[in-house]
């Protein structure tokens, strides 16, 4: 018998979706896209980190935060730098939260508004509402209520046998509903959903379905408002269900510019371009690469590789090694993002 079942209804639509997610995500894990890139990892760990923040409005943009990240001086506001190192933290420690422990919420919550609000990493002792310019659009649970409610959630969370897609999306929309914080319920919610599909499976540490989110933000609030109205979560289930299965396809179509940086790709046509894509993908996975390879993998003759592929090493994206019919090429780290 579940444990204060929040209120929902299992339909064939979240069963035919929850079937078409774990038929991706089987093939991702079969190729270890993920698991063998770390630059990979990297790049969708910031790619959520620059979603998450930008939802809350958060104006730094993919570049400004990626510099942040990686403790680079970046001019813009101090109050925005630091949510995006706060939020980055947050990200970083996933794999040490229990998903349905009160001590983990509040630590996580703590990374996230640590030094922007005052009750970081503690449940707030006041009214809260949700306002749409002065319109209060919703109103969060009595504070005398908020640690039972956490509790009784994650209670639920723990012991039931409703599919981890389900229960995550669940405890997102019921944390945005509680409103347990003074500040920071949005992305501790998104951050926790995360953290139960990870705990569920790892790889969803560096799914960035945060992008996907934002990509529809306003769709997102109707998803979380018209919930509230029907006095159920399907809309939001579903909501958030589309954009897990949506963010898998993105995984398959990762473009070049998300990987080297600016000053590579604004030297080259977008022949070059469409032909080192495939080599700079394969390198991320393979320490290195031949013409035979690159023929492979562009469909694309001898002589026409060798020029492509001399002049990526002269531009340094390449490093070449060996000589002749036994040359090979290695991807200079020094281009990546």
């Amino acid at each position: 018998m579940e444990i204060n079942k929040p209120p929902f209804e299992f339909n064939d639509e979240m069963i035919n979706l929850i079937a078409e997610i774990n038929n991706k995500l089987g093939k991702l894990e079969e190729s270890k896209k993920i698991e063998n890139n770390l630059h990979l990892r990297r790049q969708n760990r910031i790619k959520t980190i620059k979603s998450t923040t930008a939802i809350e409005n958060n104006t730094l943009t993919l570049k400004q935060v990626t510099d942040a990240i990686n403790g680079k001086v970046v001019v813009g506001k101090q109050e925005e730098i630091k949510e995006v190192k706060n939020v980055f933290i947050a990200y970083e420690n996933i794999s040490k939260y229990n998903p349905y422990d009160i001590k983990s919420f509040l630590r996580a919550h703590s990374y996230i508004t640590d030094s922007l609000i005052k009750n970081a990493g503690r449940f707030r002792d006041s009214d809260v509402g949700v306002y749409n310019g002065d319109k209060v659009v919703h109103m969060g649970a009595r504070p005398q209520f908020v640690y039972g409610l956490i509790e009784d959630l994650f209670k639920w969370a723990k012991n039931t046998d409703t599919h981890p897609l389900i229960v995550s999306a669940v405890v997102h929309y019921e944390i945005e509903t509680i409103h347990p914080f003074d500040d920071g319920n949005g992305r501790i919610g998104r951050l926790w959903q995360t953290t139960i599909l990870s705990n569920w499976k790892s790889v969803f540490e560096y799914i960035p379905i945060e992008t996907i989110v934002y990509k529809y933000q306003q769709d997102y609030y109707n998803a979380i408002e018209e919930s509230r109205n029907d006095g159920i979560s399907n809309k939001f289930i579903l909501f958030m269900l589309n954009a897990i299965n949506e963010v898998f396809d993105e995984l398959d179509d990762i473009q070049i510019t998300d990987i080297v940086t600016d000053i590579v790709t604004e030297k080259l046509s977008n022949m070059e371009i469409n032909v080192l894509t495939p080599i700079v993908k394969y390198l991320l996975k393979y320490n290195e690469i031949d013409n035979s390879k690159v023929q492979e993998l562009t469909n694309k003759g001898a002589e026409s590789i060798k020029k492509y592929l001399n002049k990526f090493a002269k531009l340094n994206i390449l490093i070449s090694i060996g000589e002749n019919k036994g040359r090979k090429y290695k991807l200079n780290k020094e281009v990546l993002k």
